[in-house]
């Protein structure tokens, strides 16, 4: 490695398409903009999103061959290049972050920023890894020089799991609406349920996963269609498929339901439906609520632990609902078909954007920031 000196580098293990490795993507372009050196650390370079990774932007590649090589690897980093800072999100790699800066000594600032309602995740998830974060938590994180939570209800969860005092973690909403996104939502769509005269479409994106409770959606889904032609399009691929698969059998709604897997555009989908609706049991902050916010589209979303509350204006800019319920939801989607739709204060999307959320970030991280003309001036 070079005497390159990267002001920051983000870690992970790779660049999947879930949303805290979207949200990390956003901020080391946001870091760049600022005139900072930006260092993204993979344990392993790939992922859905690794072709999205601007070139401005040092590509480090541990060619960790399994979870033990990681910690070693990561270790040998740190004391090469000493980062002034290290961003990481998601558990594993904020624990090994962690441990890392402890063995190798070195003087870069490292901030773990958590995405998850750890205390709903791990009663929820059998996975014995899941069920021992909240300890991994208690343990480790009192060991970083910053903490950042995704929103209210996680950091409140965190404080309790931890132990820790709440001054001791930072509020920043995830950065999701960017300039990008807008381009994107303009695109077209290439499917034939979304040209002009179809029937509306609903739209869900998100992993198929347990934790967004796609069950309840389909169930909700079949009560809207009883009362008007409609469509429902998922997005995302996940280890729940079969089984939704076989629901929507079971269910009779084959021919209404396309589960289209991951897509390198959703905001287009998003631009060209007539609602979106998050599902999900428990959230972190719940991304594609702001992305839907952002390009116009209705939402429909559960009321659940944390974040969807936070980003409606609690009700205020769309339709809560209780968490596993069908019939509630069936309502409020019929409500949104209907026209009943709840307009959005632009200023209040400002909260989520790229530029609002990489200041913050960047104070968490011990930056001042200075604006002198077009330039920002960073100074440690």
């Amino acid at each position: 490695m070079s005497n390159y000196s990267p002001d920051i580098a983000i870690f992970l293990r790779c660049l999947y398409s879930g949303g805290a490795e979207r949200v990390l993507l956003n901020l080391a372009r946001g870091f760049v903009q600022q005139g900072l050196k930006v260092d993204m650390v993979l344990a392993a370079s790939s992922g859905a999103i690794l072709k999205q990774l601007p070139s401005e932007i040092r590509l480090i590649d541990l060619k960790a061959e399994s979870k033990i090589a990681i910690l070693p690897r990561l270790v040998e980093y740190l004391r090469a290049e000493n980062p002034t800072s290290m961003l990481s999100a998601l558990h594993y790699p904020c624990e090994i972050a962690l441990l890392a800066k402890r063995i190798a000594r070195v003087s870069t600032k490292i901030v773990v920023s958590e995405h998850n309602h750890l205390s709903l995740e791990a009663k929820r998830i059998p996975q014995l890894s899941v069920r021992l974060t909240p300890l991994a938590a208690r343990l480790l994180y009192p060991l970083a020089d910053g903490i950042v939570s995704v929103s209210q209800g996680v950091a409140e969860d965190l404080a309790k799991v931890t132990n820790l005092p709440k001054q001791r973690i930072d509020l920043i909403y995830n950065p999701v609406i960017t300039p990008e996104l807008f381009v994107k939502a303009r695109e077209k769509v290439n499917h034939p349920w979304f040209q002009p005269e179809e029937p509306p479409v609903i739209l869900a994106v998100g992993r198929l996963h347990q934790q967004k409770d796609y069950p309840t959606l389909l169930r909700a889904f079949v009560r809207v269609r009883q009362v008007r032609r409609c469509r429902l399009v998922i997005l995302g691929e996940g280890p729940e498929k079969d089984n939704l698969n076989n629901l929507i059998n079971e269910l009779g709604i084959q021919k209404d339901v396309r589960m289209l897997g991951f897509v390198d555009n959703p905001y287009a989908y998003m631009a060209n439906s007539r609602v979106f609706v998050l599902s999900s049991a428990w959230e972190g902050f719940g991304n594609v609520i702001a992305e839907a916010l952002a390009v116009g589209t209705p939402v429909v979303s559960t009321n659940c632990k944390s974040g969807p509350a936070e980003i409606l204006g609690n009700g205020k800019y769309g339709e809560l609902i209780p968490v596993a319920d069908p019939k509630a939801m069936a309502e409020a989607i019929l409500k949104v078909l209907s026209g009943e739709i709840k307009q959005i204060d632009t200023d209040w999307l400002n909260q989520f954007k790229l530029q609002h959320c990489t200041k913050k970030y960047l104070e968490v991280m011990g930056k001042q920031l200075a604006v002198n003309s077009e330039q920002l001036t960073v100074s440690c």
